[in-house]
């Protein structure tokens, strides 16, 4: 099919974390796993983190220009049209996709993001109308369930489309996100 989903696994994944999940919500879709290039303390990560939710806000604008780079070379060397792809995050990878959405707007048009939460400490308003997200937060997830609305309402805040969902679950990926 001409459907394309890049996937950003959370900390401590790699690029086949999604791919199983992806593959069940759209099974003729075209997977692209990516691994973030940040190792800290041993993990792979797709930028720094200061405590489990606050984060490296340099390192985050860093990364998320260089992924950006990546991603217009891996394009045009495939022919991938960027506004055409979902992008697929969790946690980790679905904050980078978040951030990604404000500081480079019009890249990122549609998105699923699983456990995300805002990580971007000051952005300007930008006009994210031609952005469609989804947003499965754990319900059970101490960690970043309290953060949910806060995205939601940032992303909303900007123009996205936001379907926001909450799941039985905890901060990890199950079933119930397919």
């Amino acid at each position: 099919s001409d459907r394309t989903i890049i996937m950003l696994h959370g900390s401590g994944g790699d690029e086949t974390t999604l791919a199983s999940l992806a593959s069940t919500i759209a099974p003729d879709a075209t997977l692209i796993g990516v691994r973030g290039r940040v190792v800290q303390d041993g993990v792979k990560r797709w930028y720094k983190r200061i405590s489990p939710t606050q984060f490296d806000q340099d390192d985050i604008r860093k990364e998320a220009a260089a992924f950006v780079e990546f991603l217009k070379e891996m394009a045009a060397k495939q022919k991938l049209d960027l506004s055409k792809v979902t992008f697929l995050g969790y946690s980790n990878g679905a904050n980078l996709i978040a951030a990604l959405a404000q500081l480079h707007p019009g890249l990122v048009r549609r998105a699923v993001l699983l456990r995300p939460m805002p990580v971007l400490a000051d952005t300007a308003r930008v006009d994210l109308s031609q952005t469609r997200v989804l947003t499965i937060a754990g319900e059970n997830d101490r960690l970043y369930f309290p953060f949910a609305d806060d995205l939601e309402a940032l992303l909303e805040g900007c123009g996205a489309a936001v379907d926001a969902r909450v799941v039985a679950a905890g901060h990890g990926i199950g079933d119930e996100d397919a």
